[in-house]
């Protein structure tokens, strides 16, 4: 399998409702957005490239409540941390956020926990 779908099989363990980039308008909470950021591009002397890749990647984690934001990173965390298809560590704590739009489904708007983690995957 890729990274990517390692990656959302281990979150929907967590959480169904998983998405990379954004989540359609209507996605009921709680659920769990991913980027990738970039990363260190792994290259050998020669210049040929490893069989290893590195990802920067940033995690969102979207509930009705901070609590629950709160809860599902610290969960998000420990998981990818105890992943064996990949190598991952927190870079930083999370960092709290509100998503103010309001909409019939969210009258409350959104609590988030944004967080980014290293990662060492095998380069598919």
């Amino acid at each position: 399998m890729t990274f990517e779908a390692d990656l959302t099989t281990l979150l929907k363990t967590l959480c169904q409702q998983v998405y990379p980039d954004v989540a359609p308008v209507s996605t009921p909470k709680p659920y769990i957005t991913y980027q990738f950021l970039g990363g260190r591009a792994l290259r050998w002397l020669d210049l040929t490239a490893s069989d290893k890749r590195h990802t920067l990647l940033q995690v969102n984690c979207w509930a009705a409540t901070r609590l629950a934001a709160n809860q599902l990173a610290r969960q998000v965390e420990d998981a990818l941390c105890a992943a064996t298809v990949f190598k991952a560590w927190p870079d930083a704590e999370p960092i709290g956020t509100h998503d103010g739009i309001t909409l019939p489904d969210t009258p409350d708007g959104l609590y988030g926990c944004i967080q980014d983690f290293g990662v060492y995957s095998a380069r598919t």
